[in-house]
């Protein structure tokens, strides 16, 4: 149960948060207004429920996450919200509890990639990506870089973070990857590659 003290904290803090077919997430909301700096992820690969709740949670192009609407302020509430996110074979997104699965509506991917720094591990070169939800990972074979091509013809890359959790890389952090590419003659083409923890990532060809 969630005590009185918490729920009143919760609605001064959080007022979109008025769920109260979801207690269980308004549970992790306090454990996390109370222990802001804990790190680590909870285990949701163990956590198989079967109620799905649809309580109106989205994340746009931006990954601005919504309730009903209204924009979520704290940053400490998206960052738990995202570690309990979870993509199933149902194409859809859900907040996974021990009691429940909450339904996300994602308009593209849930994060962003907002920058890349370059790193040496074991003597290999790296880049090590962070997302808006403040993620860092270093761009591997286990989190692979994908390009997809618009109608006007401009790239837009993704990378996966977590699981089958994917984060769009932001235009001013892929011209940066852009620069860090070698460039390679194939088929009259020149195209560019990125290698990064000893994984090879092509960016595109031009003419």
């Amino acid at each position: 149960m969630v005590s009185v003290a918490a729920n009143i904290m919760l609605n001064q803090h959080y007022p979109s948060l008025k769920m109260p077919t979801s207690s269980r997430l308004l549970q992790l909301v306090s454990q996390i207004s109370l222990n802001p700096n804990e790190k680590g992820l909870p285990p949701i690969h163990l956590w198989q429920p079967l109620q799905v709740v649809d309580i109106d949670l989205s994340i746009d192009h931006q990954g601005q996450w919504f309730h009903q609407g209204n924009p979520f302020i704290r940053t400490e509430l998206v960052r738990l919200f995202s570690t309990l996110l979870r993509l199933e074979e149902d194409a859809n997104y859900y907040l996974i509890t021990p009691a429940e699965k909450v339904l996300v509506k994602v308009a593209e991917v849930p994060f962003l990639i907002v920058s890349a720094s370059e790193v040496s591990q074991a003597g290999q070169p790296c880049l090590v990506l962070e997302t808006n939800v403040s993620d860092t990972f270093t761009l591997d074979e286990k989190h692979p870089l994908r390009l997809i091509t618009q109608e006007n013809g401009e790239p837009r890359p993704y990378v996966k973070v977590r699981d089958q959790l994917e984060a769009r890389i932001l235009p001013q952090v892929f011209y940066q990857l852009v620069d860090l590419a070698e460039t390679r003659q194939e088929n009259q083409q020149t195209c560019l590659y990125l290698n990064s923890a000893g994984a090879e990532f092509q960016l595109g060809c031009f003419d």
